[in-house]
């Protein structure tokens, strides 16, 4: 099996376009980089088939090495119904964002700002913090203040006012006289 390598040089293109895409702030452009991986990706499963041969329906070949595999085929087809359905939610998402604020960029909030202004001592601290609750995870439960007993089961007879009347599956015993009726 030769595969072209226009194929594989086309493929790696428009996988490292879409990836560079999806980058940006601009949700237009995530969406022009997703489907550029959606392409990349039934690119991809195009290179993986091998070789067309006959359509694998049974009695179509004589031999079975003459037939197409099917299964790149179907996962060509579940993946261009997700690229679908995907686009579909980012283009409903694009279109809400423009008419709520007239753009489709996303702009940092609060907790990216903190996260961006957030110290070197302040990484150390809570890689410290981490590192003494690796220590006593042993010791630790997520039980705190409870007593990690087994379980108990309750029945009626542990509350008066409970009544199990629930119809019940249980196989009828034959009666002691002979009749099943």
């Amino acid at each position: 099996m030769r595969v072209s390598g226009v194929l594989i040089i086309v493929m790696a293109v428009l996988f490292a376009c879409g990836v560079y895409a999806m980058l940006e702030r601009s949700l237009t452009r995530v969406l022009i980089g997703f489907l550029l991986l959606g392409n990349a990706a039934n690119l991809l499963l195009l290179i993986v088939m091998g070789v067309p041969g006959v359509a694998p329906f049974f009695g179509a070949a004589a031999d079975p090495d003459e037939m197409s595999d099917p299964l790149p085929q179907a996962l060509t087809l579940t993946a261009i119904v997700i690229t679908f359905a995907v686009s579909a939610f980012l283009l409903a998402l694009i279109y809400r964002s423009w008419q709520l604020g007239q753009a489709d960029t996303v702009e940092d909030d609060e907790a990216d700002r903190a996260v961006r202004e957030r110290t070197a001592d302040v990484d150390e601290t809570m890689d410290e913090e981490i590192e003494i609750e690796d220590e006593d995870d042993d010791a630790t439960t997520d039980f705190v203040g409870l007593d990690t007993s087994p379980i108990t089961v309750l029945s009626p007879r542990d509350f008066a006012g409970l009544r199990d009347d629930a119809p019940v599956d249980r196989p009828r015993r034959p009666r002691e006289d002979g009749d099943d009726a």
